[in-house]
């Protein structure tokens, strides 16, 4: 069964990695592809149009149909174009998938303002660019999927507090996009993908370690961004992504809206939205002494610091 038989799919950052996963995969299940990749290096520089013009060629030789494109999803005219695209090859747009992304790691206290900017720039500020110009064109036929690629570096990775803020900004703006758009019949989730790409493989060894062992400190998650060391190294490929998000984007998977999967490895896990743990009341203003009082044995109670302080080696 081909699910995806005539709809129009565009897949930003599919030159590589993930992205060019889903878009091999949409091909085979018989969506129109825009393969959009700016080419660009990790951190944002240079461009390129061969990743994109292989992965087209490599569709289209399989009997697929794709076009490329290496417009920016940064700036809001550039991302139009790439919308543009797809009109003018295929008439129409039923399919988003938003992978494009660079990364500027740096602790804050060295981050640059333009590290941030430019993070920012391309991850929180695309997304809107894609899915505002995407909707534009899904709202007169009311029917559409947009999947967008956050990460679960938003719950907390040190040394990423640029993409962190952008990729958890991602969430809410999903979440509040999707309850403003599924009366149009159109979807709109978030995934936190995972496995070996050129993003992961450019974070240091000595980061890595760092955030092993903040994670292991952590209390009461089964968060896993990687499969776990038990597994065989297949478990870890960035194609392991693309069944899960390709599915979101069927006509059955467009049933579920509103919502953060995680699709690393060979598991799929959903994510709660935040809610309230625990609570304290009382009747009137708190003071400072009443919840020094009351805060270590209620609220603060099972907290762990991430980072506990230090005790000074003895000389």
């Amino acid at each position: 069964m081909r699910r995806l038989e005539d709809k129009v799919a565009i897949i930003t950052g599919a030159g590589r990695g993930i992205g060019k996963a889903v878009a091999e995969l949409m091909a085979k299940e018989g969506a129109s592809i825009v393969v959009n990749d700016l080419g660009a290096n990790l951190d944002g520089s240079g461009n390129s149009k061969q990743p994109a013009d292989e992965v087209v060629e490599y569709i289209n030789e399989n009997g697929g149909s794709a076009v490329a494109n290496s417009d920016s999803v940064s700036e809001f005219q550039s991302s139009k174009q790439i919308i543009d695209c797809a009109m003018d090859n295929f008439g129409k747009l039923d399919i988003l998938v938003n992978c494009a992304g660079i990364l500027r790691d740096r602790m804050i206290f060295n981050m640059t303002e333009e590290e941030w900017d430019a993070v920012i720039q391309v991850h929180l500020k695309g997304t809107f660019n894609m899915v505002k110009h995407s909707i534009d064109k899904m709202l007169p036929n009311r029917y559409g999927r947009i999947v967008l690629c956050a990460s679960s570096s938003g719950l907390g990775a040190s040394g990423q507090a640029n993409y962190a803020a952008a990729k958890e900004g991602i969430v809410g703006f999903s979440r509040a996009v999707a309850s403003e758009v599924s009366e149009y019949g159109i979807s709109i989730n978030s995934i936190y993908p995972g496995g070996t790409s050129r993003m992961t493989q450019s974070v240091p060894q000595t980061t890595r370690d760092l955030r092993k062992a903040l994670d292991a400190k952590k209390k009461g998650t089964d968060v896993q961004e990687m499969p776990s060391s038990d597994e065989p190294p297949e478990a870890n490929d960035v194609e392991n992504n693309a069944p899960k998000i390709t599915y979101l984007c069927t006509e059955q998977g467009g049933e579920i809206t509103g919502q953060v999967f995680g699709t690393f490895g060979w598991n799929m896990s959903l994510y709660s939205p935040r809610h309230v743990v625990h609570s304290i009341n009382k009747s009137g203003v708190w003071s400072v002494e009443e919840l020094s009082n009351v805060l270590p044995i209620s609220l603060a109670k099972e907290l762990i610091n991430p980072v506990p302080k230090q005790e000074p080696k003895a000389k």
